[in-house]
């Protein structure tokens, strides 16, 4: 084979190597793996609730809502990332629910892991429209059978066995003969025939277990795995770094998969910290990368302890991926460390904090510190700069686990108006939502759950030729991306809304009614959650907080 072959096979066994480490490893968000679409599919205003398998072939619960239309078809179709729209199966057609007007429920297989999405097609009155919505296709479980069926299956193993061998015996020896003859050496036959047979179907035994516990191994060892880190605080002077080490032992030998990370919202990273048990802390800041595995960013003055850390990224292929971790800040710098090393970092104007009550105290701690109250649903939440935020839901009443929610707040100025609210980082509105105990952790925007870089990317492979796009070269391709998000800093807030926004393709990001913001979710499980919600008006960064019980 001449040099170019090898080095195009050489690049295509790499690429698929990459592609199996990716169906492995990316799981977005933690505890909470539904996907909520909420936009447009042509002129039809739409809502997805998606609910992916844990275990790869699987199927994938999908119900639709229409907004104020009858139509005549509701079609769901899984695309693949590596197939393409092309190489897809077929559409299937989510049925209407009965006693439920607007409400489409299907269900659909997905048959490998990997990168994925959901085609929502709707035919109706007013012509065919359709979307694509990121999925995960990922293999997060393992399904294991009750023990009693394990006896009742190993008995009727034994017992067909036992079948198996007399009918093989009996068939070489009194088969052959006429009724009521016997010789010995028929008997022996029969002896014989028996020890030949329960050896093959012993070996067929053997053979399907050693098969099958290969198959389980190879199941487990590309089953999800939560990426590793370790974050610590870097000290110098009056300022503390936190930094952010992709663990690299948990990489493969010689892999740059890390190396592959695209912005979403103008960010490389959105990294968030929460203190642990209390939850009275909060922030949401954006590090630089300073090599494909090392994050690093300037902490604000936040109280000392021990915080939750997730850290969102975006593959180039479209899958988002949270790394979780833990570190502690100390309560004033240490002396400098003899291997720190002050690094050029960007404070970017959109890290932001916030300090709340605790959960178990409604009293907000740290005097002279700003401060505020964590708010109920119907209940007005006072805000840092004057205005006002209502979350629009019942008071004292609690929400179902695994129903749809629109989470809507209303936020009004110091004259108790309407506020006018401007993009924050492309979007009208970001939240976060963490389970009181740490276990459900998810960062989502009025259009949903789902990142809009990843959809951008899905469509934009939706829309190619069909051929798996090549992988580029790992060095040049974090260089290019780091030169981009540079440049995407070095704009003005409004060039980069209008970047950001020129780059969005599903509708509803941008848009709103004045004063409102709302953001659905289904929250996973029951339990005591807390929400953080951030938005902006006259150029400042508006934090709130809000406690919600689900049953």
């Amino acid at each position: 084979m001449d040099e170019g072959g090898t080095k195009m096979r050489r690049i295509k066994y790499s690429f698929l190597a990459f592609l199996l480490l990716i169906s492995a490893s990316v799981f977005a968000h933690v505890g909470s793996p539904g996907v909520i679409f909420q936009g447009k599919a042509g002129p039809y205003s739409i809502m997805v609730n998606i609910n992916p398998p844990d275990v790869i072939p699987g199927t994938a619960s999908v119900s639709v809502y229409i907004d104020n239309q009858q139509v005549s078809h509701v079609y769901l179709q899984p695309v693949y990332w590596y197939a393409g729209d092309k190489g897809s199966p077929r559409s299937d057609e989510a049925l209407p629910v009965k006693g439920t007007p607007g409400q489409y429920q299907g269900v659909v297989w997905l048959m490998e892991s990997g990168v994925a999405s959901m085609r929502v097609s709707v035919d109706g009155p007013l012509g065919k429209g359709s979307t694509v919505i990121p999925v995960m296709a990922v293999s997060t479980a393992q399904r294991t059978m009750p023990a009693s069926l394990d006896w009742e299956l190993a008995a009727l193993g034994i017992l067909l066995v036992v079948l198996m061998i007399t009918i093989i015996g009996a068939s070489v020896a009194e088969g052959v003969l006429l009724p009521g003859e016997k010789t010995k050496a028929a008997g022996r036959k029969k002896y014989i025939a028996m020890a030949v047979a329960a050896l093959i179907l012993f070996g067929i035994l053997y053979g399907g277990s050693a098969w099958w516990n290969n198959w389980s191994r190879n199941y487990r060892r590309f089953m999800y795995k939560p990426p590793l880190a370790h974050t610590s605080i870097l000290t110098g002077g009056s300022e503390m770094i936190l930094q952010l080490n992709i663990d690299s032992t948990w990489l493969r030998k010689n892999d740059e998969s890390m190396s592959y990370v695209v912005p979403d919202h103008g960010k490389i990273m959105h990294l968030f910290l929460i203190r642990e048990k209390t939850d009275d802390v909060f922030a949401h800041l954006h590090p630089t990368r300073i090599d494909s595995i090392t994050y690093q960013v300037a902490l604000p003055d936040l109280p000392a302890g021990r915080y939750l850390v997730f850290a969102d990224i975006v593959r180039w292929n479209g899958f988002t991926e949270t790394i979780s971790d833990t570190v502690t800040i100390p309560a004033k710098p240490l002396v400098q460390n003899a291997a720190y090393k002050s690094p050029v970092l960007f404070h970017d104007p959109d890290d932001t904090y916030v300090i709340s009550n605790a959960i178990d105290n409604i009293q907000p701690p740290y005097p002279g510190k700003t401060t505020l109250t964590c708010g109920k649903p119907g209940v007005s939440e006072q805000l840092a700069d004057g205005s006002t935020a209502i979350w629009q839901h019942a008071p004292n009443t609690p929400f179902e686990a695994g129903q749809v929610y629109p989470l809507t707040f209303a936020i009004t100025d110091p004259s108790g108006k309407p506020a006018k609210l401007q993009p924050y980082m492309g979007m009208m509105g970001h939240a976060v939502i963490l389970k009181y105990d740490g276990s459900v952790y998810v960062h989502l925007h009025p259009v949903g759950t789902y990142s809009m870089a990843s959809q951008e990317i899905v469509q934009n492979r939706i829309k190619g030729n069909g051929k798996i796009p090549h992988l580029p070269d790992a060095t040049i391709f974090r260089d290019s991306i780091d030169r981009m998000v540079s440049r995407i800093r070095s704009m003005s807030e409004d060039e980069r809304n209008a970047w950001l926004n020129a780059g969005m393709t599903a509708m509803g990001g941008m848009q709103g009614m004045e004063g409102m913001v709302t953001f659905p979710y289904a929250f996973p499980g029951p339990g005591n959650y807390r929400i953080w919600i951030q938005m902006k008006r006259d150029g400042k960064i508006l934090n709130s907080a809000f406690d919600a019980v689900v049953e």
